[in-house]
């Protein structure tokens, strides 16, 4: 595990997901090996691939906030936004004071047409501190 983590430091992230690989197929019930792994193939820009690993993690971990928060930027990444705003949903569910959740949910709304809706997730965001959705409500709302 820690040498996909080193390899993914310095930038080898096709080394780092044979690591990972490699960890999983000794432990297949390592949710964070299926997520790391996942935030690799997600920066290389297999967003496909990078959701197969964050469902993984959430059916070892069914409460891994961070798993269903990446696998919901993936589905944005591929243009499935009410996919994405399920699981936007999700992590907000488990976890309801992080302002990165319903900055994103609000992203993928605001895809979809409903400014009204983003517009509202991004007011929370803001109130729990992001300066970015701040931002977009000065702009957009």
């Amino acid at each position: 595990m820690n040498s996909g983590l080193d390899k993914a430091k310095s930038g080898n992230l096709k080394g780092a997901i044979a690591d990972w690989t490699k960890a999983i197929e000794i432990y297949p019930k390592y949710a964070l090996a299926y997520y790391n792994r996942g935030l690799a193939r997600d920066k290389l820009g297999d967003f496909k691939g990078a959701i197969v690993d964050y469902t993984k993690a959430i059916k070892i971990n069914p409460n891994y906030v961070r798993a269903y928060n990446n696998r919901g930027n993936s589905k944005h990444s591929l243009k499935d936004y009410q996919g994405a705003i399920s699981d936007h949903t999700k992590s907000i569910k488990i976890d309801p004071n992080d302002a990165n959740y319903y900055y994103n949910r609000g992203n993928s709304k605001r895809e979809l047409g409903d400014l009204k809706g983003a517009c509202t997730d991004w007011r929370k965001a803001a109130e729990l501190g992001d300066e970015d959705a701040a931002q977009l409500i000065r702009n957009q709302c």
